[in-house]
């Protein structure tokens, strides 16, 4: 009978905590897939083979794509659904916000090129064009998550910047049980955490940007294809013949130059990332 006096009302622990049940749920749905990807070869006590590593990305893909739609259902009902998709069919804003796009292949090649000319000739941009497809379905299911639901939850009136950044670091240490099959020097060996650290400050980076955009423009579509252009840049143009040193090293001078460009959007823009530069 006790029970009955509790307010029906009553919001529940992890509605009152919706982003922090995201990040779990996300995490859990993820981490355990690529365990079980993983499991039989740890279990044996032998390397995880490449082949395996692939798999278990796209596995991992099914956390936030999943966590974003099931946890705006519970929490906003129909109405959110049909918002959070609304926000995903979404193209119509400024066409200056488009150029965006180029900025994850502009910077590699930038980055390249000057490694290239003045440190060794192994820096040399990669013509690896089907690699771009490999960006499509991640890009595409990522952003179901990370800017069709946890984002908007985490901004706050006057502050975009700080959230994104917390995002960004959440969304890189998500990367961790593949971390090793990522880039073209795979596997890095001993130096699988220094380029887990250049991965994870470049992905923080290319984050607060694809912020800036949803910020000014509301569209989930934008994020993904940003997401789309970054990922399947870096397939394309990753230099082919690098070490795990070398690859830690660019991406080092990558993460750099993303973060410069952060510094200037956010001294234009302020801490809301709000006002485009064209305004």
């Amino acid at each position: 009978m006790a029970a009955q006096n509790l307010p029906s009302s009553q919001p529940s622990f992890f509605r009152k905590h919706s982003v922090l049940a995201y990040f779990l749920l996300t995490f859990f749905i993820s981490w355990v897939g690529a365990f079980l990807v993983a499991a039989p070869h740890l279990f044996r006590h032998e390397p995880i083979p490449q082949l395996a590593g692939l798999i278990m990305f796209p596995v991992m893909l099914i956390g936030p794509a999943f966590s974003g739609i099931f946890l705006t259902h519970l929490f906003d009902g129909k109405p959110g659904l049909k918002n959070l998709f609304s926000r995903m069919r979404k193209f119509h804003f400024r066409a200056s916000w488009y150029a965006a796009l180029l900025i994850p292949p502009a910077f590699i090649l930038i980055v390249l090129f000057v490694l290239e000319t003045y440190v060794s000739p192994v820096y040399a941009p990669n013509r690896f064009w089907l690699g771009f497809s490999f960006g499509l379905l991640a890009a595409f299911l990522e952003e179901i998550g990370w800017m069709g639901y946890a984002f908007p939850r985490m901004r706050r009136p006057g502050n975009a910047l700080g959230p994104a950044i917390l995002l960004g670091l959440l969304w890189a240490l998500w990367h961790l049980p593949v971390v090793n099959f990522l880039g073209t020097a795979a596997p890095h060996g001993a130096y699988w955490f220094q380029y887990f650290l250049a991965f994870g400050v470049a992905m923080a980076g290319v984050r607060v940007i694809i912020c800036w955009t949803y910020v000014n423009t509301g569209s989930i579509a934008l994020a993904q294809l940003f997401h789309a252009s970054s990922t399947g840049f870096l397939v394309v143009l990753s230099p082919a013949r690098v070490s795990p040193a070398q690859e830690v090293h660019w991406y080092l001078v990558y993460a750099a130059a993303l973060w410069v460009l952060v510094a200037f959007v956010s001294t234009l823009s302020g801490k809301s990332l709000g006002r485009s530069p064209s305004e």
